[in-house]
């Protein structure tokens, strides 16, 4: 552990930097995160887009301020450079180790808190070839206003209702294979609701599964083609209220797997994660 970084460890091995320095793109992050042979599944500000930061919690659009990065979607103007970008800063550790941490994290823009973040991440061994990120996120509006979480689709962009938990995978030569239980590829999952979804790549497996029934209720945000990223939506068709003292609460667990897995076996790893 340093100032600025955790490191987190399975069976041994490292395998995920997490990193909350207050000029990284304005939000703590994950990368490189591996499989346990050493495999990077993450990446950080790739060329295509600038703003993608390994696995984060990032939300284009609260109370119409940018906590994701790049240009806002602005109804009827279209992508849109604004100085409208938020923080979210590290206030302190309730607990750190080698295999999780609980953070305290409050996200300000123009000088007021929006929200207070309690975010609980932990690792846990699944097999000698996976291992699984317990990551969870608490976001209470201490305000005295009500507030909402938004998106590009809320704010007049269809298909883009981005933003809470997301994870931007490698860019390979290959555009990665994506599917849940019941379908295959990216128009197959994308927008839709599953109880998981899974994304293979050259030596790789992850798998993203809702581990409570408010999380399994937002849609999964995907693409593979333009870029290769997971995310759970927060504000996938409307806007999501947070009045004042209400807390919204999400946890997603990511399997994270050497090679290509199946369906069945996807589905057997995330049964296992869950109920761990």
């Amino acid at each position: 552990m340093t100032a600025s970084s955790a490191l987190l460890s399975c069976a041994g091995r490292p395998v995920g930097r997490y990193t909350y320095l207050p000029a990284a793109g304005g939000r703590p992050y994950f990368h490189p995160v591996t499989t346990l042979a050493g495999v990077p599944v993450t990446e950080e500000r790739p060329a295509d887009h600038l703003h993608h930061l390994g696995t984060s919690i990032a939300v284009p659009d609260v109370a119409g301020h940018n906590f994701w990065g790049g240009r806002t979607f602005v109804r009827g103007q279209g992508p849109t450079a604004l100085d409208n970008h938020g923080i979210q800063r590290h206030l302190g550790w309730k607990l750190c180790d080698s295999d999780g941490f609980v953070e305290e994290l409050s996200w300000v823009a123009d000088d007021a808190e929006l929200l207070r973040e309690h975010r609980t991440v932990a690792v846990a061994e699944l097999s000698d070839t996976a291992w699984a990120l317990d990551f969870s996120f608490s976001l209470t509006n201490r305000g005295t206003d009500d507030l909402s979480i938004g998106s590009p689709a809320t704010n007049g962009r269809p298909g883009a209702g981005y933003g809470g938990f997301f994870w931007r995978a490698p860019k390979e030569l290959a555009a990665p294979a994506v599917f849940s239980g019941t379908g295959d590829g990216e128009e197959a999952v994308h927008g839709r609701i599953a109880d998981w979804v899974a994304m293979t790549g050259d030596g790789w497996t992850l798998v993203f599964a809702g581990a409570t029934d408010e999380t399994r209720r937002d849609p999964w945000f995907v693409r593979t083609t333009q870029y290769p990223g997971v995310g759970s939506s927060l504000a996938a068709a409307e806007r999501l209220p947070v009045p004042a003292g209400a807390t919204v609460v999400r946890r997603v667990i990511t399997v994270i797997a050497d090679g290509r897995l199946d369906r069945e076996t996807a589905a057997a790893y995330v049964r296992r994660a869950v109920t761990a």
